[in-house]
């Protein structure tokens, strides 16, 4: 490989992708996040759950919301205990479509939680379901919203890359809006490792 071409591709590529990013940011509904982070702090107890990337940046997101001093469960672990009225449910469905992600917010809705659907797609069948929701504008692997960001990169990079920098900006703000500092969550950070 010619190391002088892989610096110009480089180049390239961090500032398309950055300039994504920025216009992902920009057409974002800051009443959306207003909501999005009142119902967390109402939250008698947190539940998440998404697959994939996006699901990978919803358990960052849990862990942070833990550190913050929230109970909050991962769907999947078998020591997720049930939900009910006065929980908060947050699915992460970028395509608004995903079979099973679907069918356990429906037995979800059944228990009287509160639904808040992170998405690409807001028109899809799963984001009708939800209470609230939260329209990330990042294009999304399979269907997305005509008004999200297109992007040069593959099969929804940019909603996966964009829900993680937008969770983080969140806490950042949850933590302000509930009083709590670094210190504070840091303490709660494991600490057998």
């Amino acid at each position: 490989m010619d190391i002088g071409n892989v610096a110009k591709q480089y180049e390239t590529l961090y500032d398309v992708v950055l300039t994504e990013h920025r216009k992902v940011f920009e057409k974002q509904d800051v009443a959306e996040i207003e909501a999005f982070m009142n119902a967390i702090v109402k939250a008698q107890r947190i539940f998440v759950m998404g697959v994939g990337r996006e699901g990978i940046a919803a358990r960052g997101f849990a862990m942070r919301l833990m550190h913050l001093g929230k109970e909050v469960h991962w769907i999947w672990d078998d020591t997720t205990p049930g939900m009910g009225a006065g929980d908060l449910f947050i699915v992460v469905n970028g395509s608004g479509k995903i079979g099973h992600i679907h069918y356990v917010v429906e037995e979800a809705k059944k228990n009287g939680v509160t639904i808040a659907v992170v998405t690409g797609t807001p028109k899809e069948k799963t984001p009708a379901l939800a209470d609230l929701t939260l329209f990330v504008p990042a294009c999304v692997f399979n269907g997305t919203d005509e008004r999200a960001v297109p992007s040069i990169q593959p099969m929804g990079a940019l909603f996966e890359q964009h829900c993680f920098l937008l969770y983080d900006i969140i806490i950042v703000m949850l933590e302000k809006a509930m009083g709590r500092t670094h210190e504070e969550m840091e303490k709660r950070h494991r600490n057998v490792e």
